[in-house]
C-alpha cells in the first residue's frame, strides 16, 4: 500500500512539486518521498498513540472529490482535522530544513500537497469504483502495522478493516465488519503498530528506506 501511497503523491504532486520552480527539479522525487513518509509515519504515529478512533473519524468525514470547499468533507474538511493540520506543519518543516525552501514556499506547497493526496487515498480507499480496489483499508493498516495485526487479506483469517471502514462510510458493496469490539480492535492497532515502531528503530531498514525503494519505479 506505501507504493500506491507513493504513487498518488507523484500524481498530485505533477502540479505542486515538479512543476514548481521553488522545488529544484533534482530533488522532486525526494520531495514526494518526504511526503509519503509524512502521511505514513503520521498515521503510524497516532495508531501507535491508541488514536485509531482519530483515523477512522479522518476516512468518515474526508473524502469527496467532488466537494473541494465542503466544510464537513473534501479538502476543505480535511484542512480542519488536526491530523492533517500535524502533517502540513511537520512537512512544510521538512522541506524549510531539509531543502532550504522559504517559509512561504514551503507552507504553499504543504497546504496544497498533503491535503489533496489524503483527500485521493481517502476517496479512492471508500470508492465503490473497481478501478479504486487497488487502494484497500486492509493493505493501509497491514503497511502500517508491518503485519502485526492480522487482517482479511493477510490469509490469516484477521479482521476486515474495510468492512469496517464501509460500514461508517456507507462505501463500497461490500458491508463486512460486524460482530466485533471496536476498543478490542483499536488496542489490536495500538500493540500491533508499537510493535512495528520498535522493530523498524531496531533495523537497518526504516520507513523512509522502504518508500525511497519506489523511486524512479
Amino acid at each position: 500500500m506505501l507504493d500506491q501511497l507513493f504513487n498518488l503523491v507523484k500524481q498530485v504532486g505533477q502540479d505542486t512539486v515538479v512543476n514548481n520552480p521553488d522545488v529544484p527539479n533534482e530533488e522532486n522525487e525526494h520531495v514526494m518521498a518526504d511526503a509519503t513518509k509524512t502521511i505514513a509515519s503520521g498515521f503510524q504515529n497516532i495508531m501507535a498513540g491508541g488514536g485509531f478512533q482519530n483515523i477512522l473519524d479522518l476516512f468518515k468525514g474526508g473524502g469527496n472529490a467532488n466537494d473541494s470547499n465542503s466544510s464537513g468533507s473534501g479538502i476543505g474538511g480535511l484542512l480542519k482535522s488536526p491530523i492533517v493540520s500535524m502533517m502540513v506543519g511537520y512537512f512544510m518543516n521538512k522541506l524549510v530544513s531539509k531543502y532550504k525552501m522559504s517559509p512561504s514556499a514551503a507552507s504553499n506547497v504543504s497546504s496544497s500537497l498533503i491535503p489533496s493526496v489524503l483527500n485521493g487515498l481517502i476517496t479512492r480507499t471508500t470508492s465503490n469504483d473497481p478501478e479504486n480496489d487497488a487502494f484497500d483499508f486492509n493493505d493501509l493498516i497491514g503497511s502500517l502495522t508491518g503485519g502485526k495485526v492480522a487482517t482479511s487479506e493477510s490469509n490469516s483469517g484477521g479482521f476486515n478493516f474495510q468492512g469496517l471502514l464501509n460500514q461508517l462510510t456507507g462505501g463500497r458493496n461490500n458491508t463486512d465488519g460486524g460482530g466485533f469490539n471496536l476498543q478490542d480492535i483499536i488496542s489490536q492497532v495500538t500493540r500491533g503498530t508499537q510493535q512495528n515502531q520498535e522493530q523498524q528503530a531496531n533495523s537497518s531498514v526504516g520507513l523512509m528506506d522502504l518508500i525511497k525503494g519506489f523511486i524512479s519505479k
